[in-house]
């Protein structure tokens, strides 16, 4: 019995260090616990998996070794679905991971291809502000920067020259109002009697549009440079005077016509008023309805309105 149990004990056997190679002890012992590691993790592989190939007491193998897949009794139960609640009445449940918009049953676009195009769009547009917010360059030789019309400086206001085509520096246009200053669609119509059609024609009235500073949810203002508007409203009407002839005939024409309608409306509210009375009147008026003669104890007939009993006495000859 010692002989079999000391036969089927696991022995290592000695390190075999051949003699042509040169080690230090420190490699020796280095190489021995390696391999002392390597035999014990191989005695472990062994003996888990004899133990799992023998049957218990029942002559049944272990439960460990059936995969723990869904069909195991063994296997994690998901979690239950919630129930639906009745209050809510009928609804559909989406995975809204999983939904893909097909833009309304139209042609889908490739992702790829339409971000490309939108970032192509946003540099083109990038580009263009930043080539717009650029100030113009200034040249060497005077002759070739343009200049004030007013006091001959380089430093003109860039906004004025890109909109109106107009040369001006900013001291200028704080110093003259009545020729830089700006006006509004509407004091041009009404000042200069200009029509919205030659107003919106950028080629003959070049305008500035600003956000609407009353509401920002109203059309942008449009706004012109006054000397501009002077010349062609001239132009126009011929001379300053002729201007203010037709700004007279037109203000007489506007109150001629608000008096004639200021008097319409009064005759015609005198006329219903008219109208009102005599109806009333003529609903009051009463007309007598009498009956049959009925002759009374004395021989007299009598009528009786059958409205208002007024009686009458009538005599028959």
């Amino acid at each position: 019995m010692a002989e079999s149990s000391s036969s089927a004990r696991y022995s290592t056997p000695p390190l075999i260090v051949p003699n042509n190679l040169d080690l230090t002890p420190e490699q020796v012992k280095r190489i021995e616990i390696n391999r002392l590691r390597a035999k014990a993790k191989q005695r472990e592989r062994e003996q888990e998996a004899s133990s799992s190939s023998v049957p218990n007491a029942n002559k049944k193998r272990p439960l460990g070794v059936v995969p723990a897949t869904s069909r195991s009794p063994t296997a994690p139960k998901p979690p239950p679905k919630l129930k639906r609640d009745s209050h809510l009445g009928k609804y559909f449940e989406y995975d809204l991971s999983k939904m893909v918009n097909s833009k309304g049953g139209f042609l889908v676009e490739d992702g790829k291809e339409a971000d490309a195009d939108i970032r192509a769009k946003e540099k083109e547009r990038e580009r263009q502000r930043a080539m717009q917010s650029l100030e113009p360059p200034i040249f060497l030789d005077p002759k070739l920067n343009p200049k004030c019309y007013e006091c001959q400086s380089i430093d003109i206001d860039q906004t004025f020259k890109k909109v109106f085509g107009c040369l001006v520096c900013n001291k200028c246009k704080l110093e003259k109002p009545e020729k830089y200053s700006l006006l509004t669609k509407t004091e041009c119509k009404e000042d200069y009697l200009l029509t919205d059609a030659e107003l919106r024609d950028q080629e003959v009235m070049p305008h500035l549009l600003k956000a609407n500073p009353h509401k920002s949810t109203f059309a942008n203002m449009m706004l012109f440079l006054r000397y501009q508007v002077e010349e062609f409203a001239w132009k126009k009407w011929g001379s300053p005077e002729a201007l203010d002839v037709e700004y007279e005939r037109r203000t007489a024409e506007k109150k001629r016509k608000k008096n004639k309608k200021f008097e319409e409306g009064l005759k015609e509210l005198r006329r219903r008023t008219r109208e009102t009375v005599w109806q009333k009147r003529k609903d009051q008026e009463h007309r007598h309805v009498f009956g049959v003669i009925e002759r009374g104890d004395d021989g007299v007939g009598k009528q009786v309105c059958h409205e208002c009993g007024f009686t009458i006495d009538v005599e028959e000859f």
